[in-house]
Order: structure tokens, then sequence, then C-alpha cells
């Protein structure tokens, strides 16, 4: 589908020019290439959908990180080429005739992020995004989603001993800030704004960086009596959640939409919703795959395509009523229960999650967050 219509050369500048953030080529993949690396084509890039094209620089079409994510859930191969995930038959529009109230009213029409701008041969020559398009109306309200987050605050992070001998986890610093100001910052700019807590080791630390630091959040907590594991903390707030909320281990950092995320959520009708990372475990030794005790194969340094749980769930009210009341329960036990009675979901990610959890990803966020 293509939309054509006039415009003068200042507005096809001022739509074409300065607004655009992403090069034009950190956008565009080639047909043959593959999945997994289309998936590192939008991970470093800010926008959620990229450009397909053949060996011409035609326009093949488009993969927004929604298709990639159902074509993962599906079960399919991650080395097939790009080409047999793309929309083949995208929304276009002309470079030399381009009408912007026009594309503002497919935006909103189809719900689409990205148009790629094409010329009379089909080569690509540039994209406009939601952002682009909307330029002074696209940033969403602030305090605009009553849904909760819930942060697990309560453990006693025992893998960054003996840091936490001093500081409870949660204020385990990201350069200036402790990791759960981070992590509400993450959420607030999608416009998240009720937060609760779960307390227990060090709580009284918690309690006071809490009070004395001006959050424009709505800020609440529960403490447990003991240790109540990663997921019966919960249990202490049944009689103050009413809405789909969202759960998060305390050392656990995304950079995800998390509106799309309940937005997924709510599609798929599940009681739960687990937020997965893609990733590669790569083997460093050569792998022996035995059959009747002869070697059937031998595979060197082979790498698996993963989906990791990274700690972060949505979850509707009525899952609290599955943990019982002051009683230890993790959160793979819920989640076995879960799925034995009710749907859990999976909303596969790539990229942008950060565990601090362990010394090593903990260096590692910080070298990637720490100036931010």
């Amino acid at each position: 589908m293509h939309v054509s219509a006039h415009q003068t050369r200042q507005e096809k500048q001022d739509i074409m020019g300065p607004t655009m953030k992403t090069p034009l080529h950190d956008l565009t993949i080639q047909e043959n290439l593959s999945i997994k690396d289309a998936l590192q084509k939008l991970d470093q890039t800010a926008e959620r959908t990229i450009l397909v094209m053949d060996q011409q620089q035609q326009l093949i079409g488009t993969v927004s990180d929604g298709d990639i994510r159902r074509y993962i859930l599906r079960g399919n191969s991650l080395c097939n080429p790009v080409s047999s995930v793309c929309n083949t038959n995208p929304i276009v529009v002309f470079d030399d005739n381009l009408d912007m109230e026009q594309v503002k009213k497919i935006f909103l029409d189809k719900k689409i992020e990205l148009i790629p701008v094409i010329d009379a041969n089909r080569h690509i020559v540039n994209y406009i995004t939601w952002s682009m398009a909307f330029a002074d109306h696209h940033k969403r309200s602030v305090d605009s989603v009553t849904s909760p987050v819930i942060i697990m605050a309560g453990g006693k992070g025992a893998r960054l001993d003996p840091f936490t001998r001093i500081l409870p986890k949660p204020l385990i610093p990201i350069g200036n800030k402790p990791v759960i100001e981070v992590i509400m910052e993450k959420f607030h700019q999608h416009g998240f704004y009720r937060f609760f807590y779960t307390l227990n080791y060090k709580k009284e630390y918690l309690k006071l960086f809490l009070k004395e630091s001006s959050f424009p959040y709505s800020i609440e907590w529960v403490d447990e009596d003991r240790f109540l594991g990663t997921a019966g903390g919960l249990a202490l707030l049944k009689n103050k959640i009413d809405d789909t909320f969202f759960v998060t281990n305390c050392d656990s950092i995304l950079e995800t939409d998390f509106l799309k995320v309940l937005e997924w959520h709510k599609e798929h009708h599940a009681a739960m919703t687990i937020v997965g990372c893609y990733n590669e475990i790569k083997i460093q030794f050569g792998v022996l795959e035995l059959s009747n005790s002869h070697l059937k194969r031998m595979s060197e340094k082979p790498v698996h395509d993963v989906i990791i749980n990274t700690g972060v769930y949505i979850m509707e009210p009525h899952v609290v009523s599955y943990i019982p009341d002051g009683e230890p329960m993790d959160m793979n036990v819920l989640i076995d229960l879960l799925i034995k009675r009710e749907k859990v979901a999976v909303y596969p990610i790539y990229g942008g999650w950060f565990d601090i959890g362990q010394w090593e990803e903990y260096k590692n966020t910080v070298d990637k967050l720490g100036a931010s």
C-alpha cells in the first residue's frame, strides 16, 4: 500500500531533515541476512522497525519487533533469513509527493510506528516515524498509568557479598543513583507512578531512603516478618492491589516499553506474563552426542538460542490468591502452579536487560548505565 500527494519543498525538508534520529543505514538490512542479525539491528536502534532490502537497495518489506517476537514464540529458528519474517506489503510513501496530514492519518488508523520513504524505483531514501510525524504531541503524559509496580526488595543479596553486608542490594549504586531509583525511572518514563515495596533485610535503610527522597511517585511498602522467598511477599499486598500489576526483582533493570508489555499481556488474556530476554549460550567446549554408548556427533563450541527469565512479570490481581499468607514461596513455584491452571504468556525482548545480581553483570551494568 502507498500514499502520495503534493507537498512543498520546505515541508518536505522539515520532515526529512533535522527530526530524523537514527541514520538510515542503521535501519536497513539485506534480505539474505538472518533474523538474528535483524535482532542485533533492532537492539542497536531506538526504533522498533527495520527495513528489508535486496541487493539493488530496493525495499522488500519491513520487520517490527512484534513480528520477530511472534516468530520466536512459534518456535522458529533465528538462523532463517529475515525475508522469512518480514511484511512484504508495507505501507510506503514516495519521496517526491509527501502529504504529512495523510501520513498522520495512516499512523493513527494503522497503529504503525514507521513508514519507509521510497523513490519511483522502490529504492529506500528515508523513513518517517510516529514521533517525527507528531513531534509536538507524541510524548505520553506523566503519571498516566494506574497499574502498580511491585519491587521485591526483601532479599539478602548473597551473591553480592560482601557489599550487601553493608548496604541492602536495592541501594547498590548505578552511577550516582541506587538501583531502585533507576528501576523506578525506567517505569516512570512510560507513565507508571505507583510503586510498592516488599521489605525485609536492612529495611530501615530502604525506608529512610524512600522517605527522604523527593520522588514524584506514589510509594508504599510492606514488611516481611521473615524471609518469604521471591514471591511470598506478594501475599502481604492482597488488600492493596486491585489492578493488573508488574512485579520486578530489585536487581533487574529493563530498557523496554512497559506499556507495550502491558498491551501484550492484555491481548493474550494471560494470568501472568513473564518478560524473557533472548540470549545466546555459547559452550566453550566440544559437545559429544551419544547413541547407545557410541559417539553420534561432536559439535565444536555450539551456540544455543534461549529465552531467559528476566525477573520481571505482569500479573492479574487474583494471582496473589495462590500465595499462602505468611509462608515462603519462590516465583518458580508460583509459575509452575499457574501453568497447570491458567495461561502464562511470555513477552520476549532482545537486549536492554541488565542483571546486577552478580558481580560481573553489575560491573557491566555500571559501565553501560552508570554515566546516564
